[in-house]
């Protein structure tokens, strides 16, 4: 008889947001007349730029000619499209990476569950604590994680580099040694980001004990400040140690249209194995690539029409950002995040946990956010709110909260 793999069989309960989502599912089926402002999903709202849906169009047009039709992409990517980003994410920020070391993908939530495929098995992980789940539920179900203690809610063969406001929400080098290390800045879900000078420190330590770094750089379209780097690769010898995942979903509202890509350098290498010719294999037998019309979509969005179109986008969601910041905390609320990444990190008032927090809101509020628990152990007591709403759901969902 067959088996299936056991390893799924360990991850504790359902994926944090299918169980938030069946939750609201229910409360909205009992109280059919109360309206629910959502702000738990970083989900966007706004409508893709017109730059983006002309390039659509465009791209759909060339699809139903068969002078211009398209079939299967190339593996890494059409080249116009990594072109593009080469120049605009990389160069133009005085990173040496070329087209060749990014592979286009249909987003940063699958290559970030993917990557740990070219891996042992032997690794040992190092996370945030709290992280956004992905990281560590598929290293769960490739076998790398150990035994789950429930009471703790961890794992034995994960290292837990906790983030607390201590440390401003910013890891310290972990005491054991990690083989993979995760880091995602600007974070998802506490809204914090890392100097240049602190991030060179990861990349120099990841060096120095032989780790590679996976860095999920998703929200760096919504970075303010000057001294927070947009890409590892902007600290020496990052090359050498680093895989970066981006994506379009947030930057672009590419959420239903599903773009990303990872950049794996050639010198990355471990021993004498290129991770970018394993990454390469794994991408060509397992994927066939983004749509053309979704990639010229990309293509766009490094257009002058988009980048204007996309800077007013970011705009929006940052003005949301900073009415839950200030809003909340004038109410009284212990709160950070909002200037760097659209996510709002709170500290659960009245000694509540963070599940309690979210069944109050819902019930009294009638607004969704996201139990910090869910991001690990040392996200509870915690919540996020995301910035990623209508400026009108905002506003309303934020005098809800302050009238509680």
């Amino acid at each position: 008889m067959y088996k299936v793999n056991d390893n799924y069989l360990k991850l504790p309960g359902s994926y944090l947001f299918s169980t938030i989502g069946k939750k609201v599912k229910a409360y909205a089926a009992a109280h059919p007349d109360r309206k629910i402002i959502r702000l738990g999903i970083g989900d966007v709202t706004q409508p893709l730029a017109p730059a983006i849906i002309k390039a659509l169009h465009g791209a759909v047009d060339e699809m139903g000619d068969a002078a211009t039709f398209r079939g299967y992409a190339p593996d890494l990517g059409y080249e116009f499209l990594r072109n593009a980003i080469a120049d605009n994410d990389y160069r133009a920020r005085g990173c040496d990476i070329s087209a060749d070391e990014i592979f286009i993908s249909d987003g940063a939530k699958c290559d970030s569950g993917n990557i740990q495929e070219i891996f042992s098995t032997d690794n040992r992980i190092a996370v945030c604590d709290p992280v956004y789940p992905v990281y560590v539920d598929t290293n769960v179900m490739a076998g790398r994680t150990g035994t789950y203690d429930p009471q703790k809610e961890t794992w034995s063969n994960v290292i837990y580099m906790p983030c607390t406001r201590e440390n401003d929400f910013v890891p310290e080098l972990p005491k054991e040694t990690p083989d993979i290390i995760y880091l995602c800045f600007p974070n998802n879900p506490t809204g914090s980001a890392i100097t240049g000078r602190q991030l060179q420190e990861w990349v120099d330590y990841a060096n120095r004990v032989g780790a590679v770094i996976i860095y999920d750089a998703a929200y760096e379209a919504y970075i303010s400040q000057e001294n927070i780097p947009h890409s590892i690769y902007e600290c020496q010898g990052a090359k050498t140690c680093a895989i970066e995942l981006r994506s379009f979903s947030k930057n672009a509202g590419f959420t239903g249209v599903r773009l990303g890509f990872t950049v794996i350098p050639r010198e990355l290498k471990a021993g004498e194995v290129s991770l970018h010719s394993l990454w390469a294999r794994r991408h060509g037998t397992k994927y066939n690539g983004a749509p053309y019309i979704v990639q010229r979509a990309g293509e766009a969005v490094y257009s002058e029409e988009g980048k204007a179109q996309l800077r007013q986008q970011v705009a929006y969601y940052m003005k949301n950002a900073a009415y839950i910041y200030h809003g909340l905390k004038d109410a009284g609320y212990e709160v950070s995040g909002g200037v760097n990444a659209p996510y709002i990190w709170l500290r659960a008032p009245r000694g509540m946990s963070s599940w309690e927090f979210f069944d109050y809101l819902l019930e009294k509020a009638n607004v969704v956010g996201t139990p910090g628990s869910g991001f690990g152990p040392s996200g509870e007591t915690y919540f996020r709110l995301t910035a990623f709403g209508s400026y009108e759901n905002t506003v309303e969902a934020v005098e809800r909260i302050k009238a509680l």
